[in-house]
């Protein structure tokens, strides 16, 4: 199941996005990372990352093709650590402007919306990340002036305000990274974004280690 000390992360491979360098950066922080698409492993594993570029609805639609919505669904109900990454974020939406008409995963009640005009989309920049929630695990030790990758042309505007992390500064002011639960989204690329990506993913394999250690307590 696991190699080891490190816990096993499910990466899941529909095809489409930042899938082998975001496992890569996993394995790099101390994960046993491993591209999916069986339910089996998604279900074993001690956390679930769902990467993803491109477009909302041809993401949705690889996703929902090789059956790893109902594997992402699960995974997030279980209470494992979940991450999303980019479009992978933005796939926990309830909906996207991009494509109205292929619904989300619905994780986060909201809706991804366009950047508002006025600048150049997509952002394809490195950016400074305002840091919301100081005391979410995700964000520990990101440094005082953190500053990450993004490529993107629109963001998530979740219904409640509250489980925005962080946020960026691009013409207005754009939520960058979500907190709901046991999920934890990011709209910029850690595995991209050097040093300060590489800690957010480490502090995601950390969690990953504590889930699995307190799964182990309880049983």
């Amino acid at each position: 199941m696991t190699d080891g000390s490190r816990p096993l992360v499910a990466v899941l491979d529909y095809g489409i996005g930042n899938l082998h360098s975001a496992r890569k950066a996993l394995e790099r922080m101390g994960a046993d990372a491993r591209l999916t698409v069986d339910p089996g492993l998604v279900a074993d594993a001690d956390g679930v990352v769902l990467p993803g570029v491109g477009a909302f609805g041809a993401c949705m639609r690889a996703l929902r093709s090789v059956g790893l919505d109902e594997a992402a669904s699960a995974a997030v109900a279980s209470s494992r650590p979940f991450l999303g990454i980019c479009v992978g974020m933005q796939m926990l939406f309830d909906r996207s402007e991009e494509d109205d008409g292929e619904p989300g995963l619905g994780v986060i009640p909201g809706t991804v919306r366009w950047i508002p005009a006025g600048v150049k989309i997509p952002q394809m920049q490195w950016n400074r990340l305002h840091v919301r929630r100081a005391d979410d695990p995700m964000l520990s030790d990101l440094g005082a002036d953190p500053w990450v990758y993004f490529v993107h042309s629109l963001h998530g505007v979740p219904d409640d305000p509250g489980v925005v992390a962080a946020t960026c500064e691009y013409g207005v002011e754009l939520n960058a990274a979500f907190r709901l639960g046991n999920v934890f989204a990011t709209q910029f690329h850690p595995e991209k974004s050097g040093p300060t990506g590489l800690r957010l993913l480490a502090n995601f394999v950390g969690v990953c280690v504590e889930a699995r250690a307190g799964s182990g307590a309880s049983a």
